[in-house]
């Protein structure tokens, strides 16, 4: 039995057809009282940016699961954003996963970004399937689009996913979600606009056109790059590197310098007709807005309606 709908809110998939470029803000459900109300802050600063949506994300092995779920909701009854949320197939059951699917279409959500999701405890850690689960994203894609109207997202990964065995393999993958109905994509954190752009054309070669919106993190802490290859699959680019090492010293220079280049990257994506930005945020504010003010983009318009 298919999940019922309470309410027909848009599909991402119809707010990137009317053609403006996207803006969208990725947040993390938080551990404590005191970085649940610093989200919602972040949420209020942000709301008046008027993203095309927002993002929660899912912890590995569905650690998040019920706050994703609850923040999810709130945002979707509470304020005047379009949310998506973030959904993986590590550790659970198929029946799990309908459940939550179930959920989700409850609380009004039509937008999830379906994703296999890293182990627990070790994200580079060996990827076992659910006894009952699914093996790849692809599944989890097909199954969600099986149960109502919803439009989902995947990952892409612009250098290739670290368990992918080449650039090849991981091409392969990404097109076996786009045939299972991916609606469009969002790309792991990156810090070099080439690799985004190659990784658009080769999925392109491969026939598959679907939009795959840059996911982007201004570097605020000579830390964030040390956690590169952690964070994102791929090594920090060394020419960049060098420009945070010149003024490593200085933390207000690193900062300055992480919304810059963040800006400069932004800004050569969208001139060569990237869809919109995904800012990774980390639940804070300031740099993204920051970054976003430096962009020579249009006001976007009211929100659709449909």
């Amino acid at each position: 039995m298919r999940p019922v709908m309470p309410d027909r809110a848009p599909t991402i998939r119809e707010l990137l057809a009317v053609g403006e470029k996207s803006f969208s803000f990725e947040f993390f459900p938080p551990k404590t009282d005191k970085g649940m109300q610093s989200l919602w802050r972040t949420i209020r600063h942000l709301e008046a940016l008027r993203p095309t949506f927002v993002s929660v994300t899912y912890g590995a092995g569905g650690g998040t699961r019920d706050k994703t779920v609850d923040i999810v909701e709130r945002i979707a009854t509470d304020t005047t954003l379009t949310p998506v949320a973030h959904f993986t197939a590590v550790n659970h059951s198929t029946a799990e996963l309908r459940h939550l699917i179930g959920r989700f279409a409850g609380v009004g959500v039509r937008n999830i970004l379906a994703l296999r999701g890293d182990p627990p405890g070790d994200p580079m850690g060996e990827w076992v399937k659910h006894p009952q689960g699914v093996e790849y994203a692809g599944e989890l894609v097909r199954m969600i689009r099986s149960y109502g109207d919803f439009c989902v997202g995947v990952a892409a990964f612009p250098y290739k996913h670290p368990r992918s065995a080449g650039i090849e393999d991981d091409t392969r993958h990404f097109v076996a979600k786009c045939r299972a109905g991916a609606d469009y994509a969002i790309t792991q954190m990156f810090f070099r606009a080439e690799d985004y752009f190659r990784l658009r054309d080769r999925v392109a070669a491969a026939g598959c056109d679907i939009p795959i919106i840059p996911g982007i993190m201004p570097v605020t802490k000579i830390s964030t790059i040390e956690r590169s290859e952690q964070l994102s699959g791929a090594p920090f680019p060394p020419e960049v590197a060098a420009r945070f090492e010149a003024v490593a010293d200085d933390p207000e220079a690193v900062r300055r310098l992480g919304v810059e280049h963040a800006a400069e990257l932004c800004q050569e994506l969208l001139d060569q007709d990237a869809p919109g930005i995904h800012f990774i945020t980390f639940n804070q504010s300031p740099a993204t807005r920051e970054v976003y003010g430096l962009l020579n983009v249009e006001p976007r318009s009211a929100s659709l309606t449909v």
